[in-house]
């Protein structure tokens, strides 16, 4: 028998013996490796009992054997791709606990030379490098041989595929595994302008991971078992994975702190004046406000070293405080949002001077009329509050509706402060919009919901129109890519308008406000009357007058949208309607308008009503379709009698034909009076009419007399 033939004999023999006699199967096999020492076979087999018995340490020797022995052998290869697949899944299984014990039971130069060996084998590109950050994290001294080379080779890739977004596989374990590996080495050294790209490449990451869009594609509904996002996004019962990686692989915990971590560190290892760890955001904004201060008068280099200091901070604190502005006002744009009582939030003009801002001239004292100054007043900020800190404009925001009004103004406030920091000199600016534009925020609809906001702050409302209508084209894009339209875009798109009708108002074109405020009602469903009388609540007089020029932050809902269309239009036809030309359709629908939030408004009636008397008459023929409020009805009775000056009213359809034939006096009750009053004592029984409802109808009905009254 040749020597071939006596090692195949005495391994199947071993085989035979193995489920009836485990340890003479053993002696078989160590006789035979004494008699063929060189036999991979026998070598083999001896390992594959060891192993199949999961005997740990007996099996980590003889797969140390037959590697150091038999390098080239294929089976070898497999046996160890087992063993670097469980070592690289962290899995729990039993088996996969093994396999990973037997790797550990080998010399470390051994595990080194096979983790390389093994990576070498590898020709997936995301499996090589998973191959090798298995070793670069087993054996940190390889960092500085191989960290830099694994990094490129990931971004790379990520460009080769073409991939549209930046949390892909690649990037995800360049920024989250290799390029801490590299920053945290003491002894890498890599040059600043490589530390100021990988650091970019981190930020967009992280950014994007964080303010990722809701999708079906790879969303699970779920429990969340493995940490989440930080606020806002803790808490969410969505999960995400990543194209490439398995569920638990996708996820980053901690983005925004990871991401302020890897700030320090690359301010340390670019000398960043100042720096120090463990800075907050708002801190590093501090920090870079200073810095500005004295930028030009240091020298050429150090201009540009502040200056790359300055933008990476600004940068990076401009787009946190912008998410979790946009997160707080519109929360449905961001993966993991499950909350159906979420809804946007709008930044528009505050009108709570549209009833106060006008000075009544004269009273009457008729003792049915409840006069102004003799109403009882509620006057409480407990429910809003101006919300600023230093110079500029107030922000509003009803503190009920939205608890975390402070943190959310604060973050608009320090995403300004960024912003203007990043414009205020042309080197920085220069820099940032090359940052915008490989990153494609253009393409970011949360920043642009930001960008919109701070401009309409800013008071350029031509400006913050265009914004508008690229945020409009933006959103029909990403409708038409998702091939739906949600209910969340349509609020978005309600959202869009309104904003849109703020800003014509502020320019003064008053039109254009009014057709773009109908158009918004006309998609709106008007509440009952308890939340009528809760809208009305909440709008309650301050005691401090305001000037005008400050914003509210409204809830894009019908309980609050409606009603701020409604005195958007009072705030469009009262400057028409108090003209010294004549213009009773304006004056009229001022009257309409005015019946909500009563009596707020009631000293803008007695100065309409003053109006009417210094006229002598008033022709408003839609007053009994829409006028249900007692007090108004009171006073135009009122105006018809002797005491309250005897005024032509035409407040019936036609009546004008009929007056020329009627000579109306105090105690006749025929004809035109007779119908007046007739018509007065309908009305009267309207007066329990939900108000909202009988406005809205307003708003439809009369929409294309409301935009032709307007210039």
């Amino acid at each position: 028998m040749s020597a071939q033939g006596d090692c195949e004999f005495l391994v199947k023999r071993a085989r035979e013996l193995v489920p009836q006699d485990p340890y003479a199967a053993k002696a078989w096999l160590i006789t035979a490796r004494t008699l063929y020492p060189a036999d991979f076979n026998i070598q083999y087999e001896m390992y594959s009992i060891e192993r199949n018995a999961e005997r740990t340490a007996s099996a980590g020797r003889l797969l140390y054997d037959i590697f150091v022995n038999f390098p080239e052998q294929p089976v070898v290869w497999r046996e160890i791709a087992v063993i670097t697949a469980a070592l690289r899944n962290d899995s729990q299984d039993k088996h996969a606990q093994f396999l990973k014990g037997v790797f550990e039971t080998l010399p470390g130069p051994v595990q080194c030379k096979m983790l390389l060996k093994a990576t070498e084998q590898c020709f997936n590109t995301l499996e090589k490098a998973e191959m090798l950050l298995l070793l670069l994290k087993r054996f940190p001294e390889s960092v500085v041989q191989h960290g830099v080379s694994l990094g490129e080779s990931l971004l790379e890739a990520e460009t080769v595929e073409n991939l549209d977004t930046p949390v892909n596989c690649f990037r995800k374990l360049f920024v989250c595994d290799v390029l801490p590996l590299i920053l945290n080495n003491p002894n890498m050294c890599l040059p600043v302008s490589l530390l100021y790209k990988y650091m970019h490449k981190a930020a967009e990451f992280y950014i994007c991971y964080v303010t990722r869009e809701p999708s079906a594609d790879g969303q699970i509904q779920g429990s969340q078992e493995v940490g989440g996002l930080k606020s806002p996004g803790r808490g969410r019962s969505q999960r995400y994975v990543i194209d490439g990686l398995s569920e638990k692989s996708s996820v980053v915990t901690e983005p925004w702190e990871r991401l302020l971590e890897m700030v320090g560190v690359v301010g340390s290892l670019c000398d960043w004046q100042g720096e120090k760890a463990n800075r907050s955001y708002s801190e590093l904004l501090q920090r870079v406000s200073e810095l500005c201060r004295y930028m030009s008068a240091t020298d050429s280099e150090g201009f540009a070293r502040c200056c790359a200091q300055i933008v990476t901070c600004c940068t990076l604190v401009l787009f946190h405080s912008a998410f979790h502005y946009v997160s707080a006002v519109q929360p449905s744009l961001f993966q993991g949002h499950t909350s159906l009582s979420s809804c946007p939030w709008v930044l528009l003009e505050d009108l709570s001077s549209v009833y106060t801002d006008v000075e009544v001239e004269r009273k009457h004292t008729h003792k049915k009329r409840k006069l102004a100054d003799g109403r009882e007043k509620t006057m409480s900020s407990d429910d809003e509050d101006m919300l600023a800190k230093g110079r500029g404009r107030h922000i509003v925001v009803n503190k009920a509706e939205m608890p975390g009004w402070a943190e959310t103004v604060e973050h608009f406030r320090t995403a300004r402060e960024s912003w203007d920091l990043l414009h205020s000199h042309q080197s920085l600016e220069t820099e940032f919009v090359k940052i915008c534009s490989a990153w494609k925020t253009e393409m970011w609809m949360w920043f642009r919901i930001f960008l919109t906001d701070m401009i309409i702050y800013q008071g350029q409302y031509r400006k913050a129109l265009s914004s508008l209508a690229l945020m409009s084209s933006l959103q029909l894009q990403q409708n038409q890519i998702q091939n739906s339209l949600s209910s969340s875009s349509s609020l978005e798109t309600q959202r869009a308008i309104i904003q849109q009708a703020s800003c014509h108002y502020a320019l003064g074109e008053y039109r254009m406000a009014c057709e773009k405020l109908l158009e918004v009602v006309s998609g709106l469903m008007p509440q009952n009357h308890e939340a009528v009388k809760s809208s009305e609540e909440q709008r309650k007089p301050r005691g401090k007058t305001r000037k005008g020029n400050d914003l509210r932050l409204i809830p894009c809902t019908s309980k609050s949208i409606l009603p701020f269309c409604l005195q958007l239009m009072l705030a469009c036809f009262k400057l028409r309607a108090f003209t010294d030309n004549r213009d009773d359709l304006a004056l009229g629908h001022v009257i309409v308008l005015l019946q909500y939030d009563w009596p707020q408004g009631e000293n803008l009636f007695l100065k309409a009503v003053d109006k009417i008397c210094q006229q002598g008459s008033f022709q408003y023929e839609n007053f009994f379709n829409y006028v249900t409020n007692i007090d108004m009805l009171e006073e135009f009775a009122y105006l018809r009698t002797t005491e309250g000056g005897r005024v032509q009213l035409e407040l019936l359809p036609n009546q004008g034909m009929l007056i020329k034939h009627h000579t109306v006096t105090r105690g006749i009750t025929k004809g035109v009076k007779e119908d007046f009053r007739l018509a007065m004592e309908r009305q009267v029984s309207r007066c329990g009419e939900n108000l909202l409802t009988v406005l809205h109808r307003f708003c439809i009905n009369e929409k294309i007399i409301l935009v032709q009254s307007l210039p």
